[in-house]
């Protein structure tokens, strides 16, 4: 196999990889650039393996929409690993940068000594960090956390950001969601309602509600609060996986979310507007019960 063709495998595999773990059912819309950012490779090498999938009839192409799941690929084969690197190291990383116990930059060794698992492992783990944009290589040895909202200053600006932003996009003129958009996210809500929450489930909470926000953000039809908030997004990702507030809140972000949807749907864009700003301040309020001390995100 050429080097070429091994780097295709690893792509595809990633987007199998990154389709299953983000719990898409058939119908749900795959964002092509959202998948190359995740990536973090060029949008042309993802084309090509989305090209494949549909090939292989795993998705297809629908005009005006986009790419969109037809049934979910089998999970790439993997080498036995830790079980804790499906979901317990990525926390604990998260819990030990926001406590600052991790620096700006780490090592494999640091990390394999800090949790003690192999270079394999690490390498793995990594590279997970890596397709969620949480890490990057640097140039010379080692890897680098990519910037993230630790300072409480700023991540209450990214709030009160937030508020202005978001609910101003639901009324820019010609806002419009896709109702099957609108459908496939109300089920996805419904079923994190449903489910008896698990700390292992804030990796997926946090991609459904990012998915939430960059949505309508994309509906508002303007490029750059669609920019924004994918941004700030980004920047809340690791603060986001070590979730502390329990399944009460999850409970009530899910109800806010619909709320939201029912009123966009009833096409009362004002009170989705409202509702939607009122959900970022709830997220506010909460946050600062916390004071000085390192806190997630609650939305």
């Amino acid at each position: 196999m050429t080097a070429g063709q091994r780097l295709q495998d690893e792509i595809l595999n990633g987007i199998r990889r990154l389709l299953i773990e983000d719990g898409l059912q058939p119908g749900d819309r795959i964002v092509e650039s959202r998948l190359a950012e995740r990536l973090r490779i060029s949008r042309t090498p993802v084309r090509s393996a989305l090209d494949s999938l549909a090939e292989q009839g795993f998705i297809r192409r629908v005009r005006n929409r986009g790419v969109e799941l037809v049934s979910l690929p089998e999970a790439p084969a993997a080498e036995p690993a830790d079980p804790r690197e499906n979901g317990e190291l990525v926390l604990q990383i998260s819990h030990d940068r926001n406590l600052g116990h991790l620096a700006d930059e780490v090592t494999e060794t640091e990390l394999m000594r800090r949790y003690n698992i192999s270079r394999n492992e690490v390498n793995r783990l990594l590279e997970r960090l890596a397709d969620l944009g949480v890490v990057e290589r640097k140039l010379g040895y080692g890897w680098r956390f990519v910037d993230s909202l630790r300072d409480a200053a700023a991540r209450l600006e990214s709030f009160k950001f937030r508020a202005v932003i978001e609910p101003a996009g639901l009324l820019m003129p010609g806002f419009r969601l896709d109702p099957s958009w609108i459908r496939t996210m109300r089920d996805r809500h419904r079923r994190f309602s449903e489910m008896e929450w698990q700390d292992s489930h804030s990796v997926a909470f946090f991609d459904m509600n990012a998915a939430f926000h960059e949505g309508l953000a994309a509906g508002s039809g303007n490029r750059y609060i669609l920019d924004a908030i994918q941004r700030q997004n980004q920047l809340r990702r690791l603060l986001n996986y070590d979730w502390i507030y329990g399944s009460d809140r999850v409970q009530q972000v899910c109800r806010e979310h619909i709320a939201v949807l029912d009123n966009i749907e009833a096409g009362d864009l004002e009170m989705a507007a409202l509702l939607l700003r009122r959900h970022i301040e709830h997220s506010i309020a909460l946050r600062q019960n916390f004071g000085s001390k390192p806190a997630p995100e609650a939305d």
